[in-house]
């Protein structure tokens, strides 16, 4: 049977001796070591569906570049579905043995209307006080979004910003990201923030995940009939941890090789 985090917590955090209280920071840290990577659920234990929405609802809070929140969360319960996805997923066991698997993909495609809503919340949100603050916010989503997203097939606007940054940054910092497959990159980073939000808040709910990258990205868009220009970020199975979910121990890299500090 899977722990809860309270259970967890218990095991693994003294009460502060000051307090007699477990800190949000105990708490949290407990959380995050108690989170690992199931590879098998259990079939027999009942799980609630609605963790998932709540904990997908917790996903949107996500930090993401500029707000453009360029994302989708689809989410796989129907069991015929689930079970031809599994096999999409190279029949891996977290796939096979899910309750419910989300597939978070990026959506390029919508950020002409996510610009025009995010240059109307800063209107709202200046009304009868604009200064230079949010003129430079409206320039940023009427100008430079734009610039940074318009891309044709062949990638050659990009190549263009290239060449222009590298002009205006001869003498000044200058963001030197700006190509398609750098905005590409941008995007999947800002799912993979919503991914991991997704992951803690399921773990909190009492459940297991893992995160899935061997995938047949072609047929799975087929499968759920996702639009072409979807971008499948990773695959996540959820559910009861089994009793032999966890194939070994947890290891990590020493700190010292990781963590690199400039004081």
């Amino acid at each position: 049977m899977i722990e809860t985090p309270e259970q967890q917590q218990s095991k693994s955090v003294e009460p502060t001796p000051r307090t007699n209280e477990v800190s949000k920071a105990e708490q949290y840290a407990a959380l995050v070591h108690s989170r690992r990577s199931v590879r098998k659920y259990d079939a027999d234990t009942t799980f609630d569906h609605d963790a998932v929405q709540r904990a997908l609802e917790l996903a949107v809070l996500s930090p993401n570049s500029s707000n453009m929140q360029l994302w989708q969360f689809h989410r796989v319960i129907n069991s015929d579905k689930r079970q031809q996805l599994a096999k999409l997923c190279m029949g891996q066991n977290a796939a096979k043995t899910a309750r419910e698997l989300i597939v978070i993909t990026t959506t390029p495609y919508k950020w002409k209307q996510r610009t025009k809503m995010n240059a109307a919340q800063v209107r709202q949100a200046f009304e009868g006080r604009e200064d230079a603050t949010s003129k430079r916010a409206l320039k940023y989503y009427e100008k430079l979004i734009p610039f940074l997203y318009r891309n044709d097939r062949f990638g050659i606007f990009g190549i263009a910003r290239k060449v222009i940054v590298a002009y205006l940054g001869r003498n000044k910092p200058m963001v030197r990201e700006v190509s398609k497959a750098d905005l590409r990159v941008c995007l999947h980073k800002s799912t993979s923030l919503a991914a991991m939000t997704f992951m803690t808040a399921m773990r909190a709910e009492g459940y297991d995940t893992c995160p899935m990258e061997g995938f047949d990205s072609k047929r799975v868009k087929h499968l759920l009939s996702l639009n072409s220009q979807d971008e499948i970020t990773m695959i996540i199975g959820c559910g009861p941890r089994a009793q032999d979910g966890i194939y070994a121990e947890r290891h990590r890299v020493d700190n010292a090789e990781t963590i690199i500090t400039y004081a």
